[in-house]
């Protein structure tokens, strides 16, 4: 079922949103070579607790592994998403998606960015960037009288003009009260076809792209998705609230990309 939120609703969305915009933000504080990913998720939740939210994540119930085990998810590399926290450590080289939730005030927040660690290789850089530039090709398309379809349509009309992989098993979802509602939010489509979107929904947007092949694969600990073929992969989100002139974009990278100044994607 879609819950249509709100104006008021839609600005306690906001709150939680802005709240993990600005975790995320500490997170990119730390990330330099030789950090480990767990030192970023005890961080990211501290900041959440301390700020009069809950972790979202923490505890989610899988149907392949047991409860997720930390505040954020840190996906290095191949890994696409839902990386757990713990003792990888970061090297130079490296680019971690980290996707982060919160619960305030009732509802939700959702947001994820993919950083570099040090100096990447430039045919990674440009993944990121592109991915990045998907998510907002997206969320112009997030208009009242549009379909989930264009969404979709748009980002992987994007992504493999560039001949990026385009992720299909996961996808974008409705979120509010929950974390995860309907509709669900592909980064594939039609236009013209799914869903019809109109003003009040609210949904995350999360393109999920690969530098190579879209075939993905599931380790051991039900949770981290890798890429097949162990070639790169992106990730960024942000939560919006569709609107009748456009999407109202409720999560922010601005926290974020004060940290990382000219290093930002």
């Amino acid at each position: 079922m879609i819950f249509l939120k709100t104006e008021d609703e839609i600005e306690l969305l906001r709150q939680s949103n802005l709240l993990v915009g600005q975790t995320l933000a500490e997170v990119a504080k730390l990330i330099q070579p030789g950090v480990t990913t767990g030192e970023l998720n005890k961080v990211a939740e501290e900041y959440i607790r301390d700020h009069g939210a809950i972790p979202t994540f923490k505890g989610v119930q899988s149907q392949y592994g047991g409860p997720f085990p930390a505040a954020i998810c840190t996906s290095v590399n191949d890994q696409v998403v839902h990386g757990i926290p713990g003792d990888v450590v970061l090297r130079e080289g490296d680019i971690v998606s980290v996707d982060c939730g919160t619960y305030m005030n009732g509802f939700c927040g959702d947001s994820a960015y993919t950083f570099c660690v040090g100096e990447v290789e430039e045919e990674v850089r440009q993944l990121l960037k592109v991915t990045k530039e998907a998510l907002y090709v997206g969320i112009q398309n997030a208009v009242q009288g549009k379909r989930i379809g264009d969404i979709g349509y748009a980002i992987q009309q994007h992504c493999e003009s560039h001949s990026y992989g385009v992720v299909r098993e996961f996808v974008g979802h409705g979120i509010g009260k929950d974390m995860h509602e309907d509709p669900q939010v592909p980064n594939y489509g039609k236009r013209g076809y799914g869903t019809m979107l109109k003003k009040g929904l609210c949904i995350a947007i999360e393109p999920m792209i690969t530098l190579g092949s879209r075939q993905i694969v599931m380790e051991g600990d039900g949770w981290t998705v890798r890429t097949k073929d162990r070639k790169f992969a992106a990730h960024f989100e942000h939560t919006v609230a569709v609107g009748a002139a456009g999407a109202d974009i409720l999560s922010s990278f601005e926290f974020v990309e004060e940290v990382l100044g000219d290093k930002a994607i």
